[in-house]
């Protein structure tokens, strides 16, 4: 019994020695200024093939890791204040991966701004190859009824509805709209854009080549440019004309006619949800939310082409230019924030 007590108490003592960084970090926790939330990565961060994080470790000198064992990959952090997160590909992996984030005793995300910077499908009636879209609005496109294309009446222009509605673009108030349809702060977005919109994105003759294929679409076969463009969610990568009409349709029907479907990707309300909800408790604040989206590719195949050709279609350079334009576009706003810290970590830009 004396050797049972005695092994108790050494047990407890280590326990309590394993624990006291814990203890430490909660007690306190890191202030992080912004966070750079990518959603994947190739290979390694220094294998100088790069995803959506790469460019940001290495640019930004995000040295230092931390453990994280409830997210997706490990964090990255450097001594400024910038912490970078990857969340994993679709809405589950990011819905999971903020909060675990958002609840993580170790960092005092109170007055952090959120900068979600990805890669996505853009409407070539808006946007062409590697231009960049600051997202207004950010809305879900899984919460739907639908119906298969084969089987829709006649009159009806595809087989997707609000579950609120009975045919397409016909909804009422609904208890899930708060988690479909979340408007970010306008004043932010639209100081992002001012300071970002003359960014020089670089062009290339392969992605000059392959926008001209868009005949018609007058946006499409410009060079890469900025631009306030909303953003939809969803965890099916659809393809062709008539799902595209839907999108834009989808983004109209939820934002009261005030937005506009630019950019197709897979995470951005995922990541919205989790915020809104860390904001009400008091971890986070939701108005200092930024969602930056880059083109690697169109929503929809040129004209002459099918949406199954589409769908085999190779991104341009492996999408390499979307990825540098996302790094190239947010790092203006990120360097923004980080030089003039002392006004908007508590004035939010625009105010």
């Amino acid at each position: 019994m004396k050797t049972f007590i005695q092994a108790l108490k050494c047990l407890t003592v280590t326990s309590v020695c394993l624990l006291a960084p814990l203890f430490t970090q909660a007690q306190n926790p890191i202030e992080v200024k912004v966070v750079i939330v990518a959603m994947f990565e190739r290979g390694t961060v220094d294998d100088g093939k790069p995803g959506e994080f790469e460019l940001w470790v290495r640019n930004e000198k995000l040295d230092q890791v931390f453990p994280f064992s409830m997210g997706y990959v490990d964090l990255r952090m450097n001594d400024k204040g910038v912490l970078g997160v990857v969340t994993g590909v679709g809405v589950t992996n990011a819905t999971a991966t903020i909060m675990a984030l958002g609840t993580d005793p170790r960092f005092d995300l109170s007055r952090a701004y959120w900068l979600v910077a990805g890669i996505a499908g853009a409407d070539p009636n808006d946007a062409s190859l590697a231009s960049a879209a600051w997202a207004e609005y950010v809305v879900d496109g899984d919460l739907i009824h639908e119906i298969e294309g084969r089987e829709i009446p006649e009159d009806w222009p595809y087989g997707k509805m609000a579950l609120s509605g009975t045919r397409p673009n016909e909804r009422k108030p609904q208890s899930t709209d708060d988690v479909i349809v979340h408007k970010l702060n306008p004043s932010l977005v639209h100081w992002a854009y001012k300071l970002t919109k003359d960014t020089k994105i670089p062009d290339g003759p392969e992605i000059a080549a392959f926008r001209k294929q868009f005949k018609g679409y007058p946006n499409a076969v410009k060079p890469p440019f900025v631009l306030i463009g909303d953003a939809m969610g969803s965890s099916t990568y659809w393809h062709g004309d008539i799902f595209n009409q839907w999108a834009n349709d989808w983004i109209k029907l939820y934002s009261n006619d005030q937005g506009n479907f630019v950019m197709t990707a897979m995470e951005d309300n995922g990541t919205a949800t989790a915020l809104m909800r860390l904001a009400k408790a008091g971890r986070v604040d939701f108005d200092r939310l930024l969602v930056l989206r880059t083109a690697s590719n169109y929503s929809t195949p040129p004209p002459g082409e099918s949406a199954s050709w589409h769908i085999s279609a190779e991104y341009v350079l492996g999408g390499r230019p979307a990825i540098e334009s996302a790094y190239q576009v947010g790092s203006v706003v990120l360097h923004e924030l980080l030089n003039n810290w002392s006004h908007y970590q508590n004035i939010l830009p625009g105010e």
